[in-house]
């Protein structure tokens, strides 16, 4: 058995291809989406993350803009910005970039973004509402690993789901989106981390891994049964000399043993990640449809 590939630079252009409907309707309502993103110092990752927001606006046809601060601010500079723009009723959606330089407490810019413009879903209202199964922001990464396994027929329904990684990011809020009774939804979650004693007992049992421990290639093929889907959420740089930067980009998960294995896989790069901008922007375009009156 060979695993389908699972891609999520292509569902990703599925679903900005339905944003880009969803915004030009939005707009006959007298409405324009707007991301304002709040970028404090200069961080590689971070200011690539948030061109890639910009570009992916543009594409849909939404408005981007990026404050852009030294990363000297004073957490209270950063504090009365992100206040401006709760009350300015041209943004619909609010992102500081993640991470913020050491002497800026995130659990404090974060709790101070409106929670009906937190598009990054990270607020504590929203992480209550989510477990509640309220309507709310949903976080970008674990909503576009849902949107991967519904949209690759992969319904995680009456699946069980083991998700190893506890991350406030990606692990706790998926579990928390997947145990819903919802539509896409609707699983037995099971949560492993680095307290679990033998992870590989509960990944063996698994429909669905989700690896998300920040461990290169820490989910190998013996871990997983035959014919389950994986979801590998890991970024990670391991060094290769044959290539020209010195390194390559692996996953959790041990994608080449793996995908003999398994039924189904995401790759590292171009799986979960392209997911991640898209499932802001489409954050984004909802909070601009209920300004609009618009039900989805």
């Amino acid at each position: 058995m060979t695993a389908n590939i699972i891609s999520g630079t292509q569902v990703a252009a599925e679903i900005r291809q339905e944003l880009k409907g969803r915004v030009a309707k939005v707009k006959e309502k007298g409405v324009t989406p707007a991301l304002a993103v709040v970028l404090v110092g200069e961080d590689p990752a971070s200011v690539s993350y948030v061109t890639a927001k910009a570009k992916g606006a543009e594409e849909i046809g939404m408005i981007e803009e990026t404050i852009r601060l030294p990363a000297d601010t004073p957490e209270e500079e950063v504090l009365k910005i992100v206040d401006k723009l709760n009350r300015d009723p041209k943004f619909h959606g609010i992102l500081v970039q993640l991470p913020l330089p050491k002497h800026v407490s995130t659990d404090k810019v974060i709790s101070y973004i409106s929670p009906e413009k937190d598009v990054d879903g990270f607020h504590p209202v929203n992480v209550g509402r989510l477990l509640r199964g309220e309507s709310c922001p949903l976080p970008c990464t674990p909503h576009g690993v849902q949107e991967l396994l519904v949209r690759s027929g992969n319904d995680p329904a009456g699946k069980h789901v083991v998700i190893c990684g506890r991350s406030n990011i990606v692990g706790k809020p998926l579990a928390g989106i997947l145990m819903q009774k919802k539509k896409g939804a609707n699983a037995t979650v099971t949560v492993c981390h680095t307290g679990t004693k033998d992870m590989a007992y509960f990944s063996k049992q698994a429909d669905i891994v989700v690896a998300a421990m920040g461990v290169p290639q820490a989910i190998t093929a013996d871990m997983i049964r035959e014919g389950a889907v994986v979801i590998d959420v890991g970024v990670n740089r391991v060094e290769d000399k044959t290539r020209e930067k010195g390194f390559r980009l692996v996953g959790d998960a041990d994608f080449e043993a793996i995908k003999e294995k398994a039924s189904a896989i995401t790759p590292v790069p171009g799986g979960v990640g392209p997911m991640t901008v898209t499932m802001l922007l489409m954050n984004t375009v909802e909070v601009a449809e209920k300004i609009a009156g618009i039900t989805s």
